[in-house]
C-alpha cells in the first residue's frame, strides 16, 4: 500500500487509519477533536441560530406578526433549495398558530426574483409580511413598493450580496459572514432552518426542529452547498432524518423512484429526488412542490409524487429531444464544434430544461456552451454553461449592448436577445472567449489521488470507512483511490440504452474488481494495462453490505521497463538551424552512419525511417519532433543510441486527410492489411489517435474497420452503416489526442533538452 505522506500526529490520531488520517488531514482538520466533530454530528456544536446577521430583527418582526394575527406570506424559489425553504417556514409558522400563504414564482413566466405584479396581488389580499428565502438579496424595488404600502419584509439570502442591501425590515443573509464562519456556507434551506429553529426555541410549539432536518438536507445536497461547518453538520443529521422520514410525500417519491430510503445518501439526493422535485419549476410551477412536501394526506402525497414522476420522465424526454436535435446542428455545421464555445439554437426549445443539455454538452465536448430558445416574441432566451478557463457571465458582458437581459455567475448564466442579434452575438463572443481563453492560465489536468491500493486491499471495511467521510460534495470532495496497472478482463453495456458499463479489471498478480463506468458506455477502453483512478463506497443489494466501485479515469502505464543501456547519452541542438532539408542532410553526412527518424511526410522528404522502421545504432537523429513521450522513450530503448541530433520538425499536415489517404492506399495496395505502429508512423501520431481516427472513418461510412490481435488491422472498402452521431462524438475524442499531442510538442520544443527528460 501506498499512501501519500502525512504528518505523524494525524496519523496516530486515536483509532483512525493512515487512509482516513490522511483525507482529514487535506480537508484541514488536524486534531482528534475536530476529526471527531467532522465524522460524527453528535460530537458537532452546531452554532445558535443568534450568530447570522439580522436573525434577532427577522426573529423580532415575526413574533410581532405572530402576537398581531398578521397575514404572512413566505416569498420562495423554484429550485429545490427555495422550495425546501418555503416549506420549513410555512411548517414552522403553521405549527405557530400564523396565518400563512406562500408563493413561488413560475419560471417560464417570471424567473427568479420578488415581482412587483405578484407582490400586488398578495398585498391586495391583505398581506402585512413577506418573508422571503432563497432569493430577495437584490429586491429594492420591491420592499420600496412594499414599504409604501406599510407591508415590511424580511429577506432570508445566500446570494451574493450587492453594494447596498435592500431597505427590509430584517436582512439575514450568510454572506454578510466571514468565510471561515461555520454559517458562512448555508444556503436558503439551512437560512431557513436557523430561522426555524430560532422560532421554535421562543414560542410554545410541539414541532420540533429535528422534525425539519430532512427537508434541510434535501436543499444543501440539491444546491450544492459547501458541505463545512453547519451545513455539513445539517446535511449529516439531515440524511439520517431522511432515511427515517414519516413526510407523506418523500415516503411516496421514494416508493415510486424504488428508493430504499434506509440506504439514502447524498447521491440519490442528488440524482433521484432533486431532479423529481427540480422538475415541477423547470416545466410547470413548482407551488404544489411546498404542499407536496407538508401534507399529511396520503392520497394527495400519491397523487402529486405520481406528477413529479410523470413531469420527471417529460424533462428527460425533452433534454433528450434538444439533445439529439443540438447534435444534428453540430452534425450539419461542423464548424460550430471547432468554435471555443458552442452556441445552439432551437425553436421555441424549452427554457427550463436548456441549463441541463448545456451542462451535457460541457461535459461531453470539454467547451462552454449556450443554448437558445427562438420565442415567437423574437428574443431569443438562452442558458449558458462553462468550464474553469472561461468566466461566461464575463464574456457575454462584454456583448452587453446587444443584450435584452443577463446575470450569473463564472460557470454558468442566463441571457436573452433580439433573436436578429444573434448572429453578431455569435461573432463577437467568439472573438472575446479566444482570447479570454488565451489570456487563461492552462494548468495541466490532474487527479488528487488520497491512496494507492492493491486490488485486493479493497474490502468492505475499508469501504466503510470511507463511507464515515460522507456526504460528499463542494468542500469534501469524494476519496479518490488508484490502483496501479491493471488490465481490461471483460466489459458489457448496461442501463436502458447501454450508457453505462460494468467493467472487470485484474492486476498484474490475478486479483480482480468489478467496477461501474457511469456515463461509460460510449466512451474508449483502454489498452494494455493502465491505472485505474476510482471511488469507494458501501451499498445494499438484496439486503446484503457490499462494496460499490464506481470507475472515475484511467491513463496508460508508463513501461517502466524501459531503459536506456547507457544512461550517458551526447544530445546535438540543431532545433534553431533554419536551413531547407537538403542543407540540412548535407550537414548530418559527417555524422554518418546514423538513423534518421522521420514520419508523416517528411519520411518522403528526407528518405527517413519509421519509429518501426529504425535499427540499433550509435547515432539517431530526430527530423520529425516526436508525438508523446512514450513513443519517444521506446525508440530510445529500441536503438541504444549513444549521440541524438535533434532536429525536430513540426509536422505540417492535417491528420484525418492524410489518414484517410494512407486507408485508400492500404486498400489498393496492401489488401487492406496495416498495423496501427505503421499508420501511427505514416501520420507522426500516437496509435491510440490512429485507432479512434479509423473508427471515424468507419462510422463516417468510409471504410470497415477489423482490428485484430496484437498491433493488426484488416480494412476493407465493403459497405457501412454510417453512424454521424457516434462520429461526432470519435471527432471531438480525436480533437483531444491531438491537442495533447501538440502541447507535448511545444514543450518538447521549449527544453533545452528534452532527452534528459526520460
Amino acid at each position: 500500500m501506498n499512501w501519500i505522506d502525512a504528518p505523524r500526529p494525524l496519523l496516530t490520531l486515536a483509532g483512525y487509519s493512515d487512509l482516513l488520517s490522511a483525507a482529514l488531514l487535506r480537508r484541514g482538520i488536524r486534531t482528534a477533536e475536530e476529526a471527531r466533530a467532522f465524522l460524527d454530528p453528535a460530537s458537532y456544536t452546531p452554532t445558535p441560530a443568534s450568530a447570522l446577521p439580522g436573525m434577532d430583527s427577522a426573529l423580532e418582526r415575526i413574533s410581532a406578526a405572530l402576537r398581531r394575527r398578521e397575514r404572512i406570506c413566505i416569498w420562495g424559489d423554484f429550485d429545490v433549495d427555495g422550495q425546501t425553504a418555503t416549506a420549513i417556514l410555512v411548517e414552522t409558522l403553521r405549527t405557530l398558530g400564523a396565518d400563512v400563504t406562500y408563493s413561488i414564482p413560475v419560471r417560464a413566466r417570471e424567473g427568479h426574483g420578488v415581482h412587483l405584479p405578484r407582490l400586488k396581488e398578495l398585498i391586495a389580499q391583505g398581506v402585512q409580511l413577506i418573508i422571503t428565502c432563497d432569493t430577495g438579496i437584490t429586491a429594492h424595488q420591491a420592499v420600496e413598493y412594499a414599504r409604501s404600502r406599510g407591508v415590511d419584509m424580511v429577506i432570508t439570502d445566500h446570494h451574493d450580496l450587492e453594494e447596498t442591501l435592500p431597505r427590509a425590515a430584517a436582512v439575514t443573509n450568510p454572506k454578510l459572514l466571514p468565510p471561515e464562519h461555520p454559517l458562512a456556507h448555508l444556503p436558503g434551506a439551512g437560512v431557513a432552518f436557523k430561522l426555524a429553529e430560532a422560532l421554535l426555541e421562543t414560542h410554545s410549539s410541539d414541532l420540533q426542529p429535528e422534525t425539519l432536518l430532512d427537508l434541510t438536507a434535501l436543499g444543501i445536497i440539491a444546491d450544492l452547498a459547501t458541505l463545512r461547518g453547519d451545513s455539513r453538520y445539517l446535511a449529516q443529521k439531515g440524511i439520517q432524518a431522511l432515511r427515517n422520514t414519516q413526510r407523506r410525500g418523500l415516503k411516496a417519491m421514494l416508493e415510486l423512484a424504488e428508493l430504499s430510503p434506509e440506504n439514502l445518501t447524498e447521491t440519490h439526493i442528488s440524482f433521484t429526488l432533486a431532479p423529481r422535485l427540480n422538475a415541477l419549476g423547470r416545466l410547470e410551477d413548482a407551488n404544489p412542490a411546498v404542499e407536496l412536501l407538508t401534507t399529511q394526506d396520503p392520497l394527495r402525497a400519491r397523487v402529486l409524487a405520481t406528477h413529479l414522476e410523470g413531469l420527471n420522465a417529460q424533462r428527460k424526454l425533452l433534454c433528450s429531444q434538444i439533445e439529439r436535435a443540438a447534435e444534428a446542428q453540430l452534425r450539419q455545421d461542423p464548424s460550430l464544434l471547432a468554435a471555443p464555445v458552442l452556441v445552439l439554437t432551437g425553436k421555441e426549445w424549452p427554457g427550463g430544461v436548456l441549463g441541463i443539455v448545456a451542462s451535457q454538452m460541457v461535459e461531453r465536448y470539454g467547451k462552454p456552451a449556450i443554448l437558445f430558445s427562438l420565442g415567437a416574441d423574437g428574443l431569443a432566451r438562452g442558458s449558458a454553461r462553462s468550464v474553469t478557463a472561461l468566466h461566461i457571465t464575463q464574456a457575454i458582458a462584454a456583448q452587453s449592448d446587444l443584450l435584452h437581459s443577463f446575470g450569473g455567475h463564472p460557470m454558468a448564466a442566463g441571457l436573452a436577445l433580439p433573436a436578429e442579434h444573434l448572429g453578431e452575438f455569435r461573432k463577437r463572443l467568439m472573438r472575446t472567449a479566444e482570447r479570454m481563453l488565451a489570456q487563461a492560465p492552462q494548468p495541466e489536468p490532474a487527479l488528487e489521488i488520497e491512496a494507492w491500493l492493491g486490488l485486493e486491499e479493497i474490502t468492505l471495511a475499508q469501504a466503510a470507512e470511507i463511507e464515515s467521510l460522507s456526504p460528499f460534495g463542494p468542500g469534501n470532495p469524494p476519496i479518490l483511490l488508484a490502483t496501479h496497472s491493471v488490465r481490461l478482463e471483460s466489459h458489457d453495456q448496461v442501463g436502458k440504452n447501454g450508457e453505462h458499463r460494468r467493467v472487470t479489471v485484474s492486476d498484474e498478480a490475478g486479483h480482480r474488481a468489478t467496477v461501474m463506468w457511469w456515463s461509460g458506455g460510449e466512451e474508449e477502453l483502454p489498452e494494455g494495462r493502465f491505472d485505474l483512478a476510482y471511488t469507494l463506497r458501501t451499498s445494499d443489494y438484496k439486503g446484503q453490505r457490499q462494496v460499490s466501485i464506481e470507475w472515475v479515469a484511467f491513463r496508460s502505464t508508463q513501461s517502466a521497463q524501459i531503459t536506456l543501456k547507457s544512461p550517458e547519452v551526447e544530445v546535438i541542438d540543431l532545433r534553431a538551424e533554419k536551413q531547407d532539408p537538403s542543407s540540412l542532410l548535407t550537414h548530418l553526412s559527417s555524422f554518418a552512419p546514423y538513423q534518421l527518424w522521420a514520419e508523416g511526410e517528411h519520411k518522403r522528404t528526407v528518405n527517413g525511417q519509421g519509429r518501426h522502421e529504425l535499427q540499433p545504432a550509435d547515432t539517431l537523429v530526430l527530423w520529425t519532433t516526436p508525438p508523446y513521450g512514450d513513443v519517444l522513450r521506446a525508440v530510445m530503448a529500441h536503438v541504444q543510441p549513444k549521440k541524438v541530433i535533434l532536429i525536430c520538425q513540426p509536422p505540417d499536415w492535417d491528420f484525418l486527410p492524410r489518414l484517410a489517404g494512407l486507408v485508400n492506399y492500404v486498400l489498393r495496395q496492401r489488401a487492406g492489411r496495416t498495423s496501427l505502429t505503421e499508420l501511427a508512423a505514416a501520420t507522426g501520431e500516437r496509435t491510440k489517435t490512429v485507432r479512434l481516427g479509423l473508427e471515424y472513418l468507419s462510422k463516417r461510412g468510409q471504410v470497415a474497420v477489423r482490428f485484430e490481435p496484437g498491433d493488426m488491422v484488416f480494412l476493407q472498402s465493403a459497405p457501412v452503416e454510417r453512424d454521424e452521431h457516434r462520429a461526432a462524438h470519435l471527432k471531438v475524442a480525436i480533437e483531444k489526442m491531438l491537442q495533447e499531442t501538440a502541447a507535448y510538442r511545444r514543450q518538447f520544443a521549449q527544453h533545452p533538452n528534452p532527452i534528459e527528460e526520460l
